[in-house]
């Protein structure tokens, strides 16, 4: 009976401590809080992302949304929800199309997948500079096809935002081509990608992001085709302590916006959700490349070892690929991909 008694006791003391430990644990959206209630709001506009706000590319989402609720005198709420709380890119897709979800910041490997134009901005060596990247988004004649290239799906291109040029988060340093015929590469669920990475004769694994923590502590992969923002940031230079700056493509997060929910508003908040879409985004690719710059310095100093390839390794990757441009042109619509290249490299 006395340990009865004393089991009991010791439970009741759990239980309440439990409580308290879970109220403690801390949110890790805390700081992005909205400084006003968005109860009162008219309108929502629910927009996904799948990545960290802490990210430049991704907190964009908070800062349109103060704006927007600024601007619209609180009738429209921007409810944003990074960190994949809405689900994984491929389900979001599906909802953005049905309305259920009516804005998402799709990274550009995912947005291929809705629409074969956009998969322009992740072909190698075509958008691979924030110069060039700068370039696309400002000059009307490559802007307007992209920002227009998800019409049959019922989406807009509204902008776009980044999170830095792609290279290989690797276990072992790559130095030559040599040495990446020996790596085993994480690459996105993303057609772009596949075709890239088989026209460069290269081991990989399709594998979803969640995964990679574990796959490489494992030896499951050795290398990781990513960013070295989001490689830092999200501490897998930890595990993989060699970064190779193949500086192929910018890594982007596409503004989609449903199309039918859109022209639902009425037309003066349409144009402050827009106009804010551009203005803040715009701001946002020129932190992005300041966070680039910042993030690489850290892993740096951490003891990253970054390198980058010779000009004739470069040069046999480029080659390599060639095909899956020409077969991607067929997608894209070869002119339009031609006049990107040629405007992109004058």
């Amino acid at each position: 009976m006395k340990k009865l008694v004393f089991a009991l006791l010791l439970l009741a003391l759990l239980i309440p401590g439990t409580g308290i430990s879970a109220e403690k644990k801390k949110n890790p959206l805390e700081a992005w809080k909205p400084a006003f209630d968005p109860s009162g709001a008219k309108f929502t506009y629910i927009l996904s992302n799948v990545s960290h706000p802490v990210i430049e590319g991704v907190g964009v989402g908070y800062r349109i949304r103060d704006k927007v609720w600024e601007k619209s005198g609180g009738r429209l709420y921007v409810d944003f929800r990074p960190l994949s709380q809405l689900g994984g890119e491929k389900d979001v897709i599906a909802k953005l199309k049905l309305g259920a979800v009516q804005g998402m910041m799709s990274s550009s490997v995912a947005a291929a997948n809705v629409s074969d134009l956009l998969g322009i901005v992740n072909l190698p060596y075509v958008v691979d500079t924030f110069d060039k990247l700068d370039t696309f988004r400002s000059t009307p004649e490559l802007w307007e096809p992209f920002a227009n290239g998800a019409q049959r799906q019922g989406l807009l291109v509204a902008d776009i935002t980044g999170y830095g040029p792609y290279g290989w988060a690797t276990t072992t340093p790559v130095k030559t081509i040599g040495d990446a015929k020996g790596t085993n590469f994480r690459i996105a669920q993303a057609p772009v990608n596949t075709d890239t990475y088989k026209a460069w004769d290269l081991k990989f694994t399709v594998m979803p992001w969640p995964d990679v923590p574990q796959a490489l502590q494992t030896g499951v992969i050795t290398g990781l085709d990513h960013t070295a923002i989001v490689c830092n940031i999200t501490k897998k230079f930890t595990i993989a302590k060699s970064f190779t700056e193949l500086n192929y493509a910018q890594g982007l997060f596409v503004h989609l916006v449903n199309k039918r929910w859109l022209k639902k508003l009425p037309q003066d908040l349409q144009d402050i959700l827009l106009t804010v879409i551009a203005e803040e985004s715009a701001k946002t690719r020129l932190l992005t490349r300041q966070q680039h710059d910042v993030q690489v310095a850290k892993a740096k100093e951490a003891g990253v070892e970054f390198t980058q390839l010779s000009v004739d390794d470069i040069n046999e990757l480029k080659k390599a690929a060639e095909p899956v441009l020409v077969q991607w042109s067929k997608k894209i619509g070869p002119d339009y991909l031609a006049t990107v290249r040629k405007t992109l490299t004058q």
